[in-house]
């Protein structure tokens, strides 16, 4: 099958390619009950080396630029308990962390969550982390834009191989808040 976006080779069913995801996000496709069927979570390969949203792009097409959406790990701070929290922007935005992400989860403060928390929390690689198999009890705040864009690329749990979803598949997964201005320029 052809990809909706991007120069890829092929785009397979996330359910018929389980074995290539992680652990979380294969169960959270094999879980899946949103408006959007499974089978339009499309999973692609891609090289590692150029995981980065800039070689990305020149490497897979300059459509990918309007598509590409990044999935961080936050860690909202009040009286002393730390909540972490998921924030889903378009990659040509960053999560406004201090501004609306704090306010979102009534936080004193709030910071990219450290690296081995993102991974070890979310049982997911860095790069690769996505809003698909993240744990059911953290928020997961998905920018406006993502979710009115047709197709989207997003992480697939590993640095190895992207999904392709509908924008609108992303506002029906668990715990998640469209947030309008979550992204900014």
């Amino acid at each position: 099958m052809r990809a909706p976006i991007g120069n890829f080779d092929e785009a397979v069913p996330a359910p018929d390619c389980l074995d290539l995801l992680t652990a979380p996000v294969a169960a959270a496709v094999r879980a899946w009950s949103g408006d959007v069927p499974a089978e339009q979570l499309l999973f692609v390969d891609t090289d590692p080396e150029v995981a980065d949203t800039a070689a990305f792009v020149e490497h897979y097409g300059a459509d990918l630029m309007d598509h590409s959406a990044n999935c961080v790990v936050v860690a909202g701070k009040r009286g002393g308990e730390s909540t972490l929290a998921a924030c889903v922007v378009l990659s040509r935005t960053r999560v406004d962390v201090n501004g609306v992400v704090r306010k979102q989860l009534g936080a004193r403060k709030a910071s990219f969550a450290p690296m081995d928390t993102a991974v070890g929390e979310s049982g997911m690689e860095y790069g690769g982390i996505t809003p698909i198999g993240l744990p059911a009890a953290w928020p997961l705040l998905v920018d406006s834009e993502v979710v009115d864009t047709e197709w989207v690329l997003i992480g697939s749990g590993t640095r190895r191989g992207k999904l392709i979803v509908p924008g609108k598949a992303l506002a029906g997964l668990p715990g998640v808040v469209v947030v309008e201005g979550l992204g900014t320029a």
